[in-house]
C-alpha cells in the first residue's frame, strides 16, 4: 500500500493516494451504485482535481476529509465522477421502433384511456428524451385530448438543469433528422447564431426531475416504455438485477424495455424478452408496484 501511495503522489500535482482512490470508490458505489474499477485512478484524479483546486485544496486526502463532515458536498462528487456521453437519437434504431412499432400499438392499446407515459433514466443533457418527445408529437393524436408525458430523470444536477433549459450549441443537432430540425429546432441569430433551442411543444412533453436510480422513487408509474441506455453498465451485477426487477415492476403489462449497445439482461433478469436490438418486453402480467 504505502509503494502505491508513493507511486500516486510522484504521478500527479495533486497528492492523490490509493487510500484517496479508495475511499472515493467506496463513497461512489455507496451513493450511486457505480462501481469503479481497478485502473480508474486517473479518471477520478482528473474528474476531481478542478473541485479540489476550486477549494484550494493540495492533498486529496484534505477533500475527502471535507466530504465526509460536509454532505452538501456530495453532489459535487457524483456530478463530477458521473458521465454524461450522449446524442440525438444516439442508436437511432430504437426511435425507428419506437415510431414504428411502439407507439402505434399504444395508440390503438391506450385508446380508452389516452394516457401514455415514458421514462428517460439516466437522461444526461437532455438528447435523448427530446428525441423521444420529436418522434411522439409527430405521432400524436392532434386535438384528440391525449396526455402523454416523458419523464426525464439524471443524478447529476448539473445537466438536469442544462437539459430543462432545451438549449445547445448548433453542432449538437447533427444527429436530429432534418425534418425534425425543421419542424423543433429554434436556431439562434446574431450573437447567438452558434446556439439552438428545442421548441415549446416538444419540451411540454417532459418532466425533467434529478432522481438517484439506487434510491426510493417518488413515482408510482405505470410507465407504458422505459430507456434506461448505457447507465447500467457502471453498475455491479446485484445492482443491475436490482434495477431492472424495479423497472419490471413499474411498467405496464407487455411494457417495453430500451437498453444500451453494450448492455444486456442476459443472466441478469428473466421478467423480460428480448424482441429487438437491445429492446426488450416486460414478460409477466403483473400489475406495475407489486
Amino acid at each position: 500500500m504505502a509503494g502505491n501511495q508513493a507511486a500516486a503522489t510522484k504521478k500527479h500535482e495533486l497528492e492523490f493516494t490509493a487510500r484517496d482512490f479508495d475511499f472515493i470508490r467506496r463513497l461512489v458505489l455507496k451513493r450511486t451504485g457505480i462501481s469503479l474499477a481497478e485502473g480508474k485512478e486517473d479518471l477520478v484524479y482528473g474528474r476531481l482535481a478542478k473541485r479540489l483546486r476550486t477549494l484550494g485544496m493540495t492533498r486529496f486526502s484534505e477533500y475527502c476529509q471535507y466530504v465526509e463532515a460536509h454532505s452538501e458536498e456530495l453532489p459535487e462528487v457524483v456530478n463530477a465522477i458521473t458521465t454524461n456521453l450522449t446524442a440525438f437519437f444516439r442508436e437511432s434504431h430504437h426511435f425507428d421502433y419506437l415510431r414504428s412499432d411502439v407507439l402505434p400499438a399504444l395508440l390503438r392499446l391506450n385508446a380508452s384511456s389516452r394516457r401514455i407515459r415514458i421514462w428517460s433514466a439516466g437522461c444526461s443533457t437532455g438528447e435523448e428524451p427530446y428525441s423521444i418527445a420529436m418522434v411522439v408529437h409527430d405521432l400524436m393524436p392532434k386535438n384528440q385530448g391525449w396526455d402523454i408525458k416523458i419523464l426525464a430523470t439524471d443524478i447529476d444536477t448539473n445537466v438536469i438543469d442544462r437539459a430543462a433549459s432545451g438549449i445547445y450549441t448548433a453542432d449538437r443537432i447533427t444527429g436530429i433528422p432534418e425534418q425534425y430540425q425543421r419542424r423543433y429546432v429554434n436556431k439562434g441569430a446574431g450573437n447567438q447564431a452558434e446556439k439552438v433551442r428545442m421548441r415549446d411543444e416538444i419540451r411540454d412533453l417532459i418532466t425533467f426531475r434529478c432522481l438517484n436510480l439506487i434510491e426510493e422513487w417518488p413515482m408510482r408509474g405505470p410507465f407504458d416504455l422505459i430507456f434506461c441506455r448505457n447507465v447500467v453498465i457502471y453498475f455491479d451485477k446485484d445492482t443491475q438485477r436490482r434495477l431492472f426487477d424495479r423497472y419490471a415492476n413499474i411498467l405496464c403489462a407487455d411494457g417495453h424495455l430500451f437498453i444500451g449497445h453494450s448492455e444486456t439482461l442476459y443472466k441478469v433478469c428473466e421478467r423480460f424478452e428480448l424482441i429487438g436490438r437491445t429492446i426488450y418486453r416486460k414478460l409477466d402480467g403483473s400489475a406495475a408496484g407489486k
